[in-house]
């Protein structure tokens, strides 16, 4: 069996949100792994300058674009960046995502109550408000990614109720939007992730190996996700190989939720 890397994106251009570290980093990483110039957006500009080098490092092509996801004005500017240096916008994933407020509903702070909602629910607005805007007036369209969680779609968790809430909003966003703007020519699916390879699936003071000791008994597949295989599920969905593929939320969770 041949291992020739793909090219399903050559000559595309993607934007990540979140692209700084964890599942962020690893999709834009390999988007750009298949050819596409990417955009990488978040908060700090150190941690996207860091995935940019990993790209450009690779032969790739990318940009940093330093935003809020929670600011409309924000996202709409780092779409009109990612147009005027590469002329399009052909794939978005909505990546950028917080955890807070851990504990029961009842001791819920209202600030925690509002960052999950301004980030995770009114970011992933904006970004497709943005997008969509974009991708309509382009002849081919384009494909929006929405990363949401197992957690509250999929499952309930104790202590993660309002993270739950957040993404179920999320997967509700992106059924809805995936059928009012498939006539606009963009596909809008979703992936839900469960625990991966990522610092927000390590407990307060727990180690990587102390999670992968937990997680054994805690997951039927006996692992965290790689981030690399959540990342593969991502390009699916953004990929032509999905074209009939429209408003659809991808569990990867290793069975936590079947």
């Amino acid at each position: 069996m041949s291992t020739a890397p793909r090219n399903r994106f050559s000559g595309s251009t993607a934007l990540v949100t979140g692209a700084g570290s964890g599942l962020g980093r690893a999709i834009a990483l390999a988007l750009a792994a298949e050819g596409a110039n990417v955009v990488a957006v978040g908060r700090t500009a150190a941690p996207l300058d860091e995935t940019v080098a990993l790209i450009e490092a690779a032969g790739g092509t990318a940009l940093a674009h330093p935003a809020d996801v929670s600011r409309a004005d924000d996202v709409k500017a780092a779409v009109r960046t990612t147009v005027d240096r590469f002329g399009s916008l052909d794939v978005a994933v909505n990546n950028a995502g917080v955890f807070r407020g851990g504990g029961p509903v009842a001791d819920l702070s209202a600030k925690d109550w509002q960052t999950l909602l301004d980030i995770n629910v009114t970011g992933v607005l904006y970004g497709l408000q943005a997008q969509v805007a974009q991708m309509r007036t382009q002849e081919s369209g384009g494909a929006i990614v929405n990363i949401s969680s197992n957690i509250g779609p999929h499952r309930t968790q104790s202590g993660a109720t309002a993270y739950g809430v957040s993404k179920a909003a999320v997967s509700a966003l992106t059924r809805g939007a995936a059928l009012d703007h498939i006539a606009d020519g963009v596909r809008i699916n979703a992936v839900s992730p469960g625990a991966s390879a990522t610092s927000m699936s390590l407990r307060p003071g727990e180690t990587e190996a102390e999670r992968d000791v937990r997680m054994k008994g805690e997951s039927p597949l006996g692992r965290v996700a790689a981030t690399s295989e959540v990342a593969a599920a991502v390009l699916y969905l953004a990929s032509s190989d999905a074209a009939s593929v429209v408003g659809a939320d991808l569990v990867i969770d290793g069975g936590a939720s079947a």
